[in-house]
Parts: C-alpha cells; structure tokens; sequence
C-alpha cells in the first residue's frame, strides 16, 4: 500500500485528471469528507476504499497503491531530458507528476508539457486537452508571457483536433493577445498567428484568416526560419485554397516544400507532404498528380519513422487519392478498414472526411440512401460543432456525388 500522504496525492491528481469534483468521484458510495481526508494525507484508506475509488476512477488499483520510485519530479525530468534517443519516459514522468506536491510550479510545468506533447503524437487528445488545461493555469501562475502563449497555441490546436471549436477559438484568441501585448519572440508570435488562422478559417470567417494571412506574411514570415515560414506558407495555402484562389495556393504550397529539405527535419519534411497532399486534393479540380507525388514521398519516411497516428493519416490520405484518381474499390477497401479499427487516432476532421469519402462510396455503388443519410448526419453534426469550413465540405461532397450519379444515369445506353 502506498503510505500518505502520498497516496492522497496520486488519487487528486487522478480525480483532477479526469475532470472530476469530490462529490463527483465519491457518488453514493463514499462521503466527500473522508475523500476529502484521504487527499490531504490525514487518513489511510483501506482495501475497500482503494477499490471502490480504483473503479471509479476506471483505473488499476495498482495505480493508486503502486510504490514510488522514490524520484522527485526535478530528478525524472533530468532523466527524460538526457534519455537516450527512442527511450521513453513518458510513464515515470507521469507517475512523478501525480505524486509531485506542486512545490516547483516550473518544474510541473515543463513535465506537463512533455506529457501533453506525448499525448498529442499519440492521438490521444483528451488526455493532451487535460494536460494543457493545467499547463494553462501553471502559466498563468508564472506570469511568464511566452509560456501563457504557447500553452494556449497547444490548448487551441488539441480542442480543433477534437472538433471543439467553442474552446478552440478564445484559446487562440488569448494566445494572439498574449503574444502581442507581451511582443513575444517572433516563433511564438508565429504560432499564435497560425492557429488563429486555423481557427478563423475552420469558422468561416475566411475575411480575419486573410487579413491575418497578409499579415503573417508581411510582419513575420520575413525573421522566421525556414521550418516555421514552410509551416505559415502551408496555413497560408489553406486559406486560399478555400477562398478559391487555387493559383495562389499551389504557389504558396509549392514555396513551403521548397523551404525544408529532408536533411533538415525529416518528420516535419514528410508531415508537410502530407499535408501538401490533403490540401492538393481539395483544390478545384484536385491535383492529383501532385497529391500522388507529395504522398509517395511522405510514406517513405513515415513507413520506417511515422506514429501510429501518422500512418492512420497516411492511410486516410491514400483513400482519399485511390478516389480522386477513381480507383474505388481501393478508395473503400482502405476507408473500411481504417474507420473499423478500434483504436482509431484520427483527428475529428479527419475522422469526419474519412466518413465522407465512405458515405460517397456508399452512393455510388448503389447504396444511395444510406450514404445520404451518412452525409446529412455528418453535415449537421459540424454546423452545430461550429465547423462550419467542414460543414461546407461535406454538403458540397453530397451535392456532387447526387450530380455524378445523375450524369451517369443520363448517359447513353444506360
């Protein structure tokens, strides 16, 4: 059994981990006040207690009682930050976090910073949302301008993976104000400015992501190095692809890729691609060719580096090219698979155009009405999320799809 008080520390790092009050936790079966005393290290629990908590928590009793390794938080970090490459030491960095007394707010910070980041590779955006909530609060206690920026940048981008646009767009508001207000160094101006972008254009509001756009270009691409200006051009392209301004971006994507080289940051040169290719596939008409290119390129890199993560999008990206070069049986062999996998990591906006592209499959092999009836539902869903760029996609998807089934219909001989 673990001795308190650090056991009552574990469990209010657990209960606060997953969003919980005591009265939450306890329910009927535990009064708040002895839950109350057990946090603070007055009481020692007993058997029933652990396990009542353990399944509350939906966690191990181990993960309660399990021993300390003894290591403070400040020792764990040195031991993450000097690990070998490929080492992970993402469960005892964990571990020191919920037994760490929170007597080192920087340390704390730092740790979660880890942990959320490790989170986010993952795909496990709940947990990295988590994370950053307390990162946010720690910065803000350290009233240091570039943590309270990055924090936020971080905060925003994992709520948009989630497709929690209410949450999204006053982080990456917040983030913009802090970084100007504080003039914060141009890397951290940068990104701020990005996922406002981000955010801006997944609201629609494609008037603030240009002149956001002209701005980043104007005022900060120029001092930026060469990953972060690739990684503004990309959003930049974005953006102009969804004005309909396709010239422009493919000349801004075709700038980005020209930027960084593999020597340089193999896993940024092969996630741009990737991103270079989602985003090909989305202009009108789709550059296909392209896509294709940028996608072979950025597949022999993630086959032998990539996440799990990173080779799910990989995955999704290469239905979406086996439909646009009207490969179907491929285009709905990979999406079946990928959305049947139990362990899905996609982002929201991922998930959704996987479905997408299966509810168009759907259509077009005869099955009209259920994959109208997977569209509609998808489209509703991201008008009343406020994913209203998405929204926009998915009705488009629809309306197409209903116009090559109908031109087909009409054609001679059918």
């Amino acid at each position: 059994m673990l001795e308190q008080p650090h056991f009552g520390r574990r469990l209010k790092r657990l209960r606060l981990a997953r969003g919980l009050s005591q009265a939450a936790l306890v329910g009927d079966g535990m009064s708040t006040g002895y839950l109350s005393r057990l946090e603070s290290g007055e009481r020692r629990p007993t058997e029933r207690a652990v396990s009542y908590l353990a399944d509350r928590l939906g966690v191990d009793a181990s993960a309660l009682t399990g021993p300390s390794d003894g290591r403070s938080l400040t020792g764990v970090l040195a031991a993450a930050a000097s690990a070998p490459p490929g080492t992970d030491e993402t469960a005892a960095l964990g571990r020191a976090v919920e037994e760490d007394a929170g007597a080192d707010p920087a340390a704390r910070w730092q740790a979660l910073w880890l942990l959320s980041r490790a989170a986010g590779r993952d795909g496990d955006y709940e947990l990295e949302r988590t994370r950053l909530r307390e990162l946010i609060e720690l910065s803000d206690r350290l009233e240091d301008p570039e943590l309270r920026t990055r924090s936020r940048v971080r905060y925003a981008r994992c709520t948009r993976a989630l497709g929690d646009m209410r949450a999204a767009e006053p982080a990456a508001v917040e983030a913009m104000s802090v970084a100007r207000d504080a003039r914060v160094r141009v890397p951290d101006t940068l990104a701020a400015l990005m996922v406002l972008i981000s955010v801006e254009t997944e609201l629609g509001r494609l008037e603030a992501a240009g002149r956001h756009v002209a701005e980043l270009e104007r005022d900060l691409l120029p001092r930026a190095s060469a990953a972060q200006a690739a990684e503004a051009l990309w959003t930049a392209a974005v953006v102009s692809n969804r004005e309909g301004d396709d010239e422009t971006a493919r000349a801004r994507l075709d700038r980005a890729l020209g930027l960084l080289h593999s020597r340089d940051d193999l896993t940024l040169w092969a996630r741009l691609r990737a991103a270079a290719t989602a985003a090909a596939l989305q202009m009108s008409p789709p550059r296909v060719a392209a896509a294709e290119r940028w996608l072979t390129e950025a597949a022999s890199v993630l086959r032998l580096i990539g996440t799990p993560l990173q080779l799910q999008e990989m995955r999704a990206l290469q239905a979406q090219l086996a439909f646009h070069q009207g490969r179907l049986d491929d285009a709905r062999t990979l999406s079946e698979d990928l959305l049947g996998e139990a362990d899905l990591r996609l982002s929201y906006r991922d998930r959704v155009r996987l479905s997408v592209l299966d509810g168009r499959l759907k259509i077009l092999s005869g099955r009209a009405d259920q994959g109208i009836a997977v569209l509609e539902r998808l489209g509703q869903q991201a008008t009343e999320t406020r994913n209203l760029d998405l929204a926009a996609h998915i009705w488009k998807a629809l309306a197409t799809t209903l116009a090559d089934v109908r031109a087909a219909e009409a054609r001679p001989g059918r």
